[in-house]
């Protein structure tokens, strides 16, 4: 079974956990309604890129 040779130090163990942080997700602005989503999902309104993808429960009532 391998064993480590030596232990490694807080400034090592630190340096690896350095790339480990979340970073923030990329946000998109949809150009139809303005609303504020992630990248590549549709909005809540059911639009992606512009257009009408999906009908959604709002709009159903709304008809």
């Amino acid at each position: 079974m391998p064993v480590q040779k030596s232990r490694r130090t807080p400034s090592t163990r630190g340096m690896r956990r350095a790339h480990d942080k979340l970073k923030t997700p990329a946000l998109s602005k949809d150009p139809t309604t303005g609303e504020t989503h992630a990248r590549h999902r549709i909005s809540r309104d059911g639009y992606y890129r512009g257009k009408k993808v999906i009908e959604t429960p709002a709009d159903d009532a709304e008809a």
